[in-house]
Formats: structure tokens, C-alpha cells, sequence
């Protein structure tokens, strides 16, 4: 397969991921269980992860993945982002849905998927950054709430989920650049309500990780763990949970501990919105072209 042969598998199985994790009803279940069916069935379909299933609840809008032995449950009112990745020899789909549980924040979710929808179909080739910023502003605005300022879209390439360029949720003024032709990007507004600041900031929690540096840490425990995380994943993000079939608990913990020390790994923290207000999450990722959007996990 070409490289875009190789997105449009990735955004084939994406996309089926993600109408599985839209159905279901995850009241009850624990986010733990919902990673590992989710990544799970990315495997079936003949593809593998991009990254950890992200789980985010209520007011964490991005970057939360269940802990090795996670017993978080979602309850009934909960607002649940579901973040899904998969790559296909390195390429990468990258699509996201809310799962809403309290209807006073139906209204949010569709905002959130009334901009992504404006925003794509705007995404051609040579489109600038700056006008999808607006166009996902004000769709957000005209709901009555706000877009989370400072998350982004992004660029994607090869075994790279944030490639370099960004795709802003906001208007902006200043430097911009123009859709490539061929290129894949993701575009993800995230929607806040009128009483958040559409601001988030870094939480204590971090647990996805991802390789920074293969210089050896002196460690040789630690070296190897590192030789064995980048053999399987690369420079793509993983999970502690996804390497304890290989070791146990407490070396992986502790394998990762000093590898952050030695600035080999980097650490993600949660991303919550800093009034504690709800946040919703609708993402697509598309190839433009010249006079259409192929977007790739419709």
C-alpha cells in the first residue's frame, strides 16, 4: 500500500471504532474495560493503536487513559470524550466523539460537532489555518459557548501524531499557513460553556507517555525497557497497561519513572478546563485536495 492507501484503512477501521464507542452504552463499565475493548477491536479490524484510547471525563478534556488497574466507572451524567488513533505502518487516523450522559449537555456536544463539520468542509487545499479558526469560533459562539483556546488541531506524518503544524479553534491574527494538498491533518474543536474560561490547564495525572530520546540512560534495566518500548511503538505514545503482559507492574512503574529522569520519555498530563466546566470534543481527520475534502474517518 501507498501512505494514503495506508490513511484510508487507518481512517476506515477509525471510524468504525468510533461509531462502536458512540452506541454503547458505557454506563456502568469501567474505563479500563473501555480502553481494552476499543484497542481491541482496533486489532481485529487489522489495524493497531496511535495512541492509548483517551477516556477523558467532564471537565478533563483530553489525555486521560486508564491506569494499569484503573477502576474509574462512568456514571449516569457523566460527559465522556472518547479519543481513538490507529495507524496503519505508521500512518495514523485520529478521530474523536463525545459520549453524553446528561442531556442538559446535549446542546454542547452538538456545538462541538456542528464546528468540526463547518470547519472540514472549508478544509481544502491552500485553505488558510486562520479562516478554519474562525469558521470553528464562530459556529461555537453562535451555540452560546466557547472553544478551548489554547487546543488545537494538527498535522500528521508517519509514526508522528502532532507533525509540527497546528490548526487553531479560535480566530487568529498574525502568521497563518495554507492547507497541503495530500497532507493529512487532524481538526478537533473542543467546547466549553459560557461560564468556563475555554481555557485548559495541566493536571497532576500523566499516564501516557512517549519516547523523547534513545540515548541510554546508564541504566541498563532501564535501557532495555527503553530498547523495547521504541522496537514495538516507536516514537507514537503507549500506556503503562500495555507492556504488562511483558513485565511486571512495578518495573514497567519504575522503568518509566527513571526514564522521565533521564529525559528519555516524556510524560502527558490531563488537560482540564480551569473553571471545572464540562468540555465536549468532535474530531475528523482529512486529506485536503485541490476541490474537495476527503475527510478519511467519516
Amino acid at each position: 500500500m501507498d501512505y494514503l492507501q495506508c490513511y484510508q484503512k487507518a481512517g476506515q477501521i477509525a471510524s468504525e471504532v468510533r461509531e462502536t464507542a458512540r452506541s454503547t452504552n458505557h454506563i456502568g463499565k469501567t474505563l479500563l474495560d473501555i480502553c481494552y475493548s476499543l484497542e481491541n477491536k482496533i486489532k481485529v479490524l487489522g489495524g493497531l493503536p496511535a495512541f492509548p484510547v483517551n477516556v477523558s471525563l467532564n471537565d478533563v478534556a483530553a489525555h486521560y487513559t486508564a491506569e494499569p488497574y484503573d477502576e474509574t466507572e462512568v456514571k449516569d451524567g457523566d460527559v465522556l470524550k472518547i479519543d481513538i488513533g490507529v495507524q496503519i505502518d505508521g500512518y495514523i487516523a485520529d478521530t474523536a466523539v463525545t459520549v453524553c450522559y446528561n442531556s442538559k449537555y446535549d446542546p454542547l456536544v452538538r456545538a462541538s460537532e456542528a464546528a468540526l463539520a463547518e470547519a472540514v468542509r472549508y478544509a481544502t487545499a491552500n485553505a488558510r489555518v486562520s479562516e478554519i479558526g474562525k469558521v470553528i469560533e464562530n459556529t461555537i459562539v453562535k451555540f452560546g459557548f466557547k472553544p478551548i483556546q489554547n487546543l488545537s488541531g494538527h498535522s500528521l506524518d508517519q509514526y508522528t501524531i502532532h507533525a509540527g503544524k497546528s490548526i487553531p479553534n479560535i480566530r487568529t491574527i498574525g502568521s497563518s499557513f495554507g492547507l497541503l494538498e495530500n497532507q493529512a491533518y487532524a481538526i478537533e474543536p473542543f467546547v466549553t460553556t459560557k461560564n468556563g474560561h475555554g481555557v485548559v490547564f495541566e493536571g497532576k495525572t500523566k499516564n501516557i507517555f512517549a519516547i523523547r530520546s534513545r540515548k541510554p540512560s546508564k541504566d541498563k534495566k532501564a535501557d532495555s525497557f527503553l530498547e523495547t518500548i521504541w522496537n514495538t511503538y516507536k516514537s507514537l505514545p503507549f500506556a503503562a497497561r500495555w507492556l504488562m503482559d511483558r513485565y511486571e507492574a512495578t518495573e514497567v512503574l519504575n522503568s518509566i519513572d527513571v526514564l522521565i529522569a533521564k529525559k528519555n520519555i516524556h510524560a502527558y498530563p490531563i488537560l482540564v478546563e480551569t473553571q471545572g466546566q464540562i468540555v465536549t470534543q468532535s474530531e475528523h481527520t482529512i486529506i485536503p485536495k485541490i476541490d474537495h475534502v476527503d475527510i478519511i474517518t467519516r
